[in-house]
């Protein structure tokens, strides 16, 4: 079991691990939040399944390019335990649901939205 779990990793493990200053997504009401907040800064949503191989990778990929701590809030959802959020994020930004996937919201507003291997940390710079 320990085999497939160092392979394929478990629910428990993200984003623990991190060098990423990532705010844990599991509350419907944090959208509220989420939306106030991108007035005056971007926000990032990661949505992320910790059983997809493919979502851990660009995971990993994000967190090693990713260089722009003081200009855009990071946050992350574990769709698995927190499939409510991600419908309501679909719903509220307007944004096909798709894993992993990488929202930047701005002024209340999904101004970015990208997944699988789409997911580039360095394409953010242009949206902040």
């Amino acid at each position: 079991m320990s085999l497939f779990k160092n392979i394929f990793g478990g629910s428990e493990e993200e984003p623990k691990t991190s060098k990423l200053n990532w705010n844990p997504l599991t509350d419907l009401g944090q959208l509220n939040e989420i939306s106030e907040l991108s007035n005056t800064k971007a926000v990032a949503i990661f949505k992320h399944s910790t059983r997809c191989s493919i979502s851990r990778m660009a995971l990993k990929q994000f967190e090693n390019e990713f260089l722009l701590d003081d200009k855009i809030t990071l946050y992350f959802l574990d769709l698995l335990n927190y499939r409510a959020i991600s419908n309501e994020i679909s719903s509220r930004f307007d944004v096909e649901h798709q894993s992993p996937q990488l929202i930047v919201i701005k002024n209340g507003n999904a101004i970015y939205n990208v997944s699988h291997g789409d997911i580039d940390a360095n394409d953010l710079e242009r949206y902040l």
